[in-house]
């Protein structure tokens, strides 16, 4: 038998005598932070020393943090948004952006995903077009 044929072999097993996969709540968190960077509307605070001195910005990615029960994330955000927006169906289409994108990437279920928005911009200059 070579060794090819024993790796081909043992891959033949289920799971739990192939190994476990273990994802890091901090990769969860930086998932999910490219995922709400990807909606149009949602801006993060950027720069300063622990909040003083941040700006409003929609280039950058919003911070989020996760934490995980077993196959389960819950997921915690603050961002900014642009305003006037219907705010209601703008943090709907947030949260099934960054669910969809978390459990397809990860496999872990998304139980919970908690948004604070911290403030609003009036101004014209975020990514992409408003319609």
């Amino acid at each position: 038998m070579t060794i090819s044929d024993e790796i081909a072999e043992n891959m033949k097993g289920t799971a739990p005598q192939r190994g476990t996969t273990t994802i890091p709540a901090r990769v969860v968190a930086r998932i999910a932070e490219q995922a709400a960077s990807e909606v149009r509307f949602v801006g993060s605070a950027a720069g300063g020393v622990m909040g003083v001195g941040a700006r409003r910005d929609f280039s950058s990615r919003p911070t989020v943090e996760c934490d995980l029960y077993g196959n389960m994330a819950v997921l915690r955000m603050d961002i900014g948004m642009v305003f006037p927006l219907p705010l209601h169906s703008s943090v709907q289409e947030l949260r099934e952006r960054m669910r969809t994108r978390v459990e397809n990437l990860t496999g872990l279920e998304v139980g919970r995903i908690d948004i604070e928005i911290s403030w609003l911009d009036p101004s014209s200059t975020i990514r992409g077009a408003l319609r």
